[in-house]
């Protein structure tokens, strides 16, 4: 295997061949990092590879499929031979059913639990298995604010992401117990103008689609990134939608029930069903497929902004502003004041 050893960060990033994951690649390999791509679909995984080139970092394919816990170690143990080191890793990769929970078989539910918690699980075991020895490293948990509110017909991919919060806040209780110089902390995403919502596994009348307002992968990939390098925040919010959804279901979770019970069905869906390739048992690219890229249908309605996702990154300088305005309010009050003595 060719050895990549750069200036850059080691940064693996999983589900990385379309979507967020791809988008996240990039923006890594836009600081000049080294990026090892994990993921089932070649022709992504291809393209991938050349656009994080393209952009300036180094790229390593490792096809690999989450919810294979040996397969996992494997990968991890590839990179770090590659790039001799895993500063950062990002969990992503997930796999959904949009259908009544008593419309998902069994099998189907245990196959995106698999992926999208017990993935999470396997890579955070693996990164920290090359992390713990060298005392520091950042793994970053990508979510979803359904990770604290679920949907009607996404109740698969609902239960893997609170799974997936429940064992973050374990782990990194457990990590500041020992303290350890490794750091975990999550991302919770809004709606994202992703592929999936033309490969996810949908038994719905409509074709599946994000709630709005919708938004761009790039916003999440700057998120992403970010937390990658303050990891000592424990959580970050992107999108207002994601901070007025958690607010809310802290304060009225019994009103979102109803509302999402009377809203929630169509507001997943769009149009007809056209019976996409689907992704849960194979990648959707291969082998004769093709590469579907970071973005989904919905440029047109998609931003590619969040000031929400702003003030998260900024939330310390902001309070560094808000401070010395404030001393500087009180200072010149005051001389105001023996002026007028």
């Amino acid at each position: 295997m060719r050895t990549l050893r750069g200036p850059g960060r080691a940064v693996v990033v999983t589900g990385a061949s379309a979507g967020v994951g791809r988008a996240t690649a990039l923006a890594f390999a836009a600081r000049g990092d080294r990026v090892a791509l994990l993921a089932r679909g070649r022709e992504g995984l291809a393209a991938a590879a050349d656009e994080v080139q393209r952009a300036g970092g180094e790229a390593l394919v490792v096809s690999v499929d989450m919810a294979d816990a040996k397969a996992v170690e494997d990968a991890a143990q590839k990179v770090a031979d590659a790039f001799g080191r895993i500063d950062v890793w990002v969990n992503n990769a997930f796999a959904g059913v949009f259908a009544p929970f008593t419309e998902i078989t069994p099998d189907e539910f245990r196959r995106v639990t698999e992926v999208t918690y017990l993935g999470y699980v396997s890579g955070t075991r693996a990164a920290l298995r090359h992390m713990l020895p060298r005392d520091r490293g950042t793994i970053v948990q990508v979510g979803s604010a359904l990770a604290y509110r679920g949907v009607p017909l996404q109740s698969a991919y609902c239960g893997a992401k609170h799974a997936i919060q429940g064992f973050n806040e374990s782990l990194r209780c457990e990590l500041l117990h020992t303290g350890s110089r490794v750091r975990t902390t999550m991302v919770q995403l809004p709606a994202v103008n992703t592929p999936q919502f033309d490969w996810v596994a949908d038994r719905m009348p409509g074709r599946a689609r994000p709630v709005a307002p919708v938004y761009q992968p790039e916003v999440a990939a700057r998120a992403i990134v970010h937390a990658a390098g303050h990891a000592r925040r424990r959580e970050y919010w992107v999108g207002g939608s994601t901070a007025a959804t958690l607010i809310a279901n802290a304060v009225v979770p019994g009103f979102l029930d109803r509302y999402l019970a009377r809203t929630g069905f169509d507001a997943q869906q769009q149009g007809e069903r056209d019976g996409g390739p689907g992704n849960l048992w194979s990648p959707a690219d291969g082998p004769h497929g093709h590469d579907f890229g970071a973005h989904g249908r919905f440029d047109a309605e998609a931003t590619d902004t969040s000031v929400q996702e702003w003030v998260s990154r900024n939330r310390a300088r902001m309070g560094v502003g808000l401070l010395a305005g404030g001393l500087g309010a009180a200072v010149t009050a005051g001389l105001r004041r023996r002026s007028h003595a």
